[in-house]
């Protein structure tokens, strides 16, 4: 509708001024068929120019003919079968053509479902962007779950949309509402229908274990047929414009604190759309009593993920290394994860406890495991000097062995007395372990002493250890500078 004075402009212009249609409607802001209605109802009958005519008139109709007998024909397989045909134009103009002669589906009306109370429940995932953590970039995933009748709303955000979040957005679900519904309607997900093939379903094995643990029946819609879970669609447009929108917060755990508060609050004290008098509250305050009543004990919801930890004590999972124990290296461990924690075991065993990073690239480790490791090589270390030192100069075993009763620092006497013994060999060093024993001055010193005492009597220097063959300048070679050029220095300059 235009208002009377626009009306009686196009009727001026039109009979007065003797503009044509196209130029009243052009001027006047207004679509030619609105023009030429406003001329019919005042008894003008407007000249209506022919359309002028089209290169690809001559095809229409095969091109009738095409989409009657394949309606989803596309427009370039028509575009290049028409060129064949000796059609001389270009395909944009032609695709237009086809819009408007290919047959439209008639429009489909849909009955409202309802449901009775504690009867079904309906689940979705709805994707929200991304969440930064360090330098990790996650995809923020929605899980939502809405009670058909009463239109209540569970909502938990998690880091990815895997099976393990998908069970864990069940039965974090199920607590909160206390209860479960007898049927929960799925769309056609990853996570809930693995394959397809007609009225032919077969579920994840996931949620057919959770169905039976908390004796719901899982129930994807029929193809195409989006009506039949409008409300949790509903839902989900819900939460991006009245929670989501605009919404600040600090990590993944603030985002779902506030959700918690926002479906416990706002979301459930708004109109029951059966009813506008009543809340969504009072609703589900009817419902809850007809809910089926949770297991004793929830399903396990954590990730489950086997792991090779090779020769380094760390375990690998989900981008970051995680410490085991030094003695659990080189074997398959298993680790289990949930939001806030990461449990390592081995069998039956747990062997390590970590606070779950949702960073990536990281390194988390327990003091212990490092202590412990530290610990065994030192102990390896001390094995390894001790043995050569027993091949080397038998008495050591018995030297090492008073310091040890004595409480002395056996590792600091086997690192000196290996010093000794890459400095004046074997026999030197045992004979000085002799003498030392024999005195009764179960010192390194004193070994040191007597080496030195030996070697001076035989007018030698005294030891100096250099282990250059296995330092970082084994393979070093140094090329003698001539000393020619020193002698100019000492030479006065002066005449």
């Amino acid at each position: 509708m235009i208002a009377k004075e626009k009306e009686a402009e196009v009727l001026r212009l039109y009979r007065g001024e003797k503009w044509p249609v196209g130029t009243i409607a052009a001027q006047l802001g207004l679509h030619h068929t609105t023009v030429q209605r406003v001329l019919g109802q005042a008894g003008v009958d407007p000249k209506v120019v022919p359309p002028r005519p089209s290169m690809v008139d001559p095809f229409v109709p095969f091109i009738v003919e095409q989409l009657g007998k394949y309606p989803s024909l596309r427009s370039s397989r028509l575009f290049g079968m028409l060129k064949e045909r000796g059609y001389p134009g270009g395909p944009d103009h032609l695709r237009r053509v086809i819009g408007r002669l290919r047959p439209k589906k008639p429009a489909e009306a849909f009955q409202r479902l309802r449901t009775l109370p504690g009867e079904q429940a309906q689940v979705d995932w709805a994707h929200f962007g991304k969440l930064a953590v360090g330098r990790a970039l996650r995809p923020l995933w929605a899980f939502v779950m809405v009670l058909s009748y009463s239109r209540r709303i569970f909502l938990r955000f998690f880091p990815s949309a895997a099976m393990p979040f998908f069970v864990r957005g069940h039965v974090e679900a199920f607590a909160d509402i206390d209860g479960v519904p007898r049927v929960l309607l799925y769309d056609n997900l990853k996570s809930a229908v693995v394959e397809r093939h007609g009225d032919a379903i077969r579920f994840h094995p996931m949620l057919l274990a959770l169905s039976a643990h908390y004796r719901f029946e899982p129930r994807p819609v029929a193809v195409a047929r989006g009506n039949e879970k409008g409300r949790v669609e509903r839902a989900i447009r819900y939460v991006r414009e009245a929670f989501f929108e605009a919404r600040t917060y600090a990590d993944l755990d603030d985002l779902n604190r506030q959700a918690t508060e926002w479906t416990s609050s706002a979301a459930l004290d708004r109109s029951w759309v059966e009813d506008r008098a009543r809340t969504v509250r009072q609703a589900f305050d009817d419902e809850r009593s007809v809910l089926l009543g949770p297991p004793d004990t929830p399903f396990p919801a954590h990730e489950r993920v086997e792991v090779q930890v090779g020769k380094t004590p760390y375990a690998r999972f989900d981008l970051n290394d995680y410490s085991v124990p030094h003695d659990r290296t080189s074997r398959t461990l298993v680790v289990l994860a949930d939001l806030a924690q990461l449990r390592i075991a081995d069998g039956n065993e747990i062997v390590a406890t970590h606070v779950r990073s949702w960073d990536r690239g990281q390194q988390i480790e327990q003091p212990v495991h490092i202590e412990r490791l530290v610990d065994e090589k030192r102990r390896a270390r001390e094995h390894r000097g001790l043995d050569r030192l027993a091949r080397a100069a038998r008495s050591s075993q018995a030297f090492l062995r008073i310091l040890a009763e004595r409480g002395d620092n056996v590792g600091s006497a086997i690192a000196r007395l290996l010093h000794l013994l890459d400095a004046v060999g074997a026999a030197e060093l045992e004979e000085a372990l002799v003498e030392v024993i024999e005195r009764d001055t179960i010192h390194v010193g004193a070994v040191r002493q007597v080496i030195d005492r030996r070697r001076s009597e035989r007018h030698l220097p005294p030891p100096v250890s250099i282990p250059v063959t296995r330092g970082q300048h084994a393979a070093l070679v140094v090329t003698p500078h001539s000393l020619a050029t020193y002698e100019a220095l000492k030479k006065d300059p002066t005449p």
